[in-house]
């Protein structure tokens, strides 16, 4: 059973930030790439970010928030970010988490194979 929760997510003001979490169970965290995607009504999915497993971290940014964005992960805590700043009213969105044995930029436009409930974020002024 792999299980993630998404969480962080609230109201934040534009030109804010905010950081996300990934809590991981029944996967093997440290072997895993982890992704975040976001979707809001009425738009096509968006891979935002992803980082490969182990010690190397390769990551992905989707552009919309290349220069804003960082992925990290706790192996420790089994438990991966998303970090967000100067939040845009376009990174409005539901965010979920997901994880697959790969990081790449490929990633990103497919998706990966699993997937957890999302954390709404809302940016407003």
């Amino acid at each position: 059973d792999v299980q993630l929760q998404a969480s962080g997510g609230g109201l934040v003001q534009i030109g804010g930030s905010l950081r996300l979490s990934c809590a991981a169970s029944g996967v093997p965290f440290d072997h895993y790439a982890i992704g975040w995607f976001r979707q809001a009504p009425g738009k096509e999915r968006e891979g935002v970010a992803c980082i490969s497993s182990g010690d190397d971290g390769r990551r992905n940014y989707a552009d919309s928030v290349k220069g804003r964005a960082r992925i990290s992960k706790d192996n420790g805590k089994r438990t991966a970010y998303l970090e967000l700043d100067n939040l845009k009213p376009e990174d409005t969105a539901v965010y979920y988490c997901a994880a697959d044995n790969a990081c790449s930029p490929h990633t990103l436009y497919y998706g990966m194979d699993y997937w957890g409930k999302g954390t709404q974020v809302t940016v407003s002024s």
